[in-house]
């Protein structure tokens, strides 16, 4: 059985073939390690092999583990669905907030930003296979959305992410090419306060595909640290 070391040195080492093999520098897609349900011993084996960036899907968890990260020097993301009544428990301690999806969200994140003298990076969800259960907004409200946010001070729009629906490899391709031209359509609208640097998409099982199709950011849990046991 390989160690979560050795996991992490052959996801790192997929990532930048990959990345080259679609075009790009070997450096050129971030590798965030999702430590849902992960425990800090696990964490760090990761962390000792390289790991730098780490996301978080639940605020409690990652108030837990805020000062490890920290201690470490770690690069946290926030890739969970947030309430807005719990944005004062991640604003300004994370380098990206992954999951903003509505208009509702931004303001609690500006209106924190604001009072605390903070400016905070966001990603905005997109809902791209249209699935219910699922958090993001449509493709079609997207620019409606940025339009709103971009009035909004302390906070920025760095990049899209999304959450594809569970098919096969040569499915998914379809999905991830629709969020790369989403992608470049917002980013030659040039729209003020709005930037296209991060498409954070592809995870355990589709990153390859995700990375094909221009993903710059993948978010791999279960690859990494084996299934999840809640802690």
């Amino acid at each position: 059985m390989m160690s979560i070391a050795d996991n992490y040195r052959m996801i790192s080492n997929n990532v930048k073939e990959a990345a080259v093999k679609s075009g790009r520098g070997a450096d050129d897609v971030t590798l965030v390690a999702v430590t849902k349900f992960v425990d800090k011993d696990r964490i760090l084996q990761a962390i000792e092999a390289g790991a730098d960036n780490v996301g978080e899907n639940r605020v409690q968890e990652f108030v837990d583990k805020e000062e490890f990260f920290k201690n470490y020097k770690i690069n946290t993301h926030f890739i969970g669905q947030l309430q807005t009544n719990k944005v004062k428990y991640v604003l300004g301690k994370v380098k990206l907030v992954q999951s903003v999806d509505r208009l509702a969200l931004a303001k609690e994140l500006s209106r924190v930003a604001t009072l605390r003298g903070l400016s905070q990076d966001i990603l905005i969800e997109v809902n791209i296979g249209r699935e219910e259960q699922k958090g993001g907004v449509m493709p079609e409200q997207l620019c409606e959305l940025l339009s709103q946010i971009q009035e909004l001070p302390g906070i920025f729009v760095k990049g899209l992410m999304c959450v594809p629906p569970a098919v096969g490899e040569r499915e998914v391709h379809a999905y991830f090419a629709q969020m790369r031209k989403l992608f470049d359509d917002v980013a030659a609208m040039r729209i003020e306060n709005v930037s296209m640097d991060v498409l954070s998409m592809g995870m355990s099982s589709d990153y390859m595909a995700a990375i094909a199709e221009g993903s710059t950011m993948v978010r791999v849990g279960s690859a990494l640290f084996g299934a999840r046991a809640k802690i």
